[in-house]
């Protein structure tokens, strides 16, 4: 019967993440822990393995389109591994009310980041520093909307790769792709094209994942009877989000993800701080 609760959890979690682009880990981990009453620390490790489930077939598919630009994704992975593996080394050592603060903080950065984000070009930026033109960190993907060719360079790669650290340090304390925090790394600091953005994020979500997971399966934090469910129902979940994605309006979308974010942010922090 547990199990099927999950089941249920994680679907809601995977329907609701896929619909407003953030992943089901994000909303995941409180539900586990709110709903469920599931430690913090497992519900993080269940979380960060469904996160690699998830990622896996829409970053090939991407890849594949040539939209990702490998060569970027390969350069910020490197800080993104490190970064998971530092997240998760400062997860097992810490409390769970550390955890939940910290948790409730994100979110709450995450309705705040979605309140004022603005809405991006879709032209590619043609100016480099000297480290981004040495790694050769640029491409051109076909937008089938525009029916053309965008030619984009990225610029900033060391900054990129500092901030990819931190975004990859809270991916491995959180069990959470960070995939929000990763775009807005592409869209402002790197200035590449929204799509690139968004599709190389999600070719670097994997692999941050599988980073941070190793460190809990090591701990042995990484329950079969907790996992396969989240696993199931955060895929079918994300898929049946997709689905539904097109029928809503983008204001209804962001609108009801807003109000999730906010109350369950509250409530996190509520539980950091003792008084839940």
């Amino acid at each position: 019967m547990t199990a099927l609760v999950i089941l249920a959890v994680s679907l809601v979690a995977g329907v609701i993440g896929a619909m407003t682009g953030q992943g089901g880990g994000i909303l995941l981990v409180p539900f586990l822990t709110l709903i469920m009453h599931v430690d913090v620390k497992t519900a993080v490790a269940a979380s960060i393995v469904s996160v690699i489930a998830t990622s896996s077939g829409s970053a090939s598919a991407y890849v594949k389109d040539r939209i990702s630009n490998v060569k970027i994704g390969m350069y910020l992975e490197m800080f993104t591994i490190l970064g998971a593996l530092v997240g998760a080394a400062i997860t097992l050592k810490s409390g769970g009310r550390f955890i939940y603060l910290v948790f409730g903080l994100v979110l709450l950065a995450s309705f705040v980041a979605l309140w004022l984000k603005p809405e991006m070009g879709e032209t590619g930026n043609m100016r480099q520093d000297r480290l981004s033109a040495f790694l050769e960190l640029e491409g051109e993907y076909y937008d089938q909307v525009a029916n053309r060719v965008v030619p984009y360079k990225g610029t900033r790669a060391g900054l990129g790769g500092v901030l990819m650290f931190g975004a990859g340090l809270i991916a491995g304390m959180l069990g959470i792709g960070a995939g929000a925090l990763k775009v807005l790394i592409h869209d402002l600091v790197m200035e590449l094209p929204p799509k690139v953005s968004t599709t190389t994020s999600n070719f670097i979500i994997g692999v941050t994942a599988l980073a941070g997971a190793s460190a809990y399966l090591a701990a042995g934090l990484i329950k079969p009877n907790i996992a396969v469910p989240v696993i199931l129902g955060v895929t079918v979940g994300s898929r049946a989000g997709t689905r539904f994605l097109v029928r809503l309006s983008n204001s209804a979308t962001r609108k009801f993800f807003m109000v999730v974010l906010s109350v369950l942010g509250v409530e996190m922090v509520l539980r950091g701080v003792g008084l839940l």
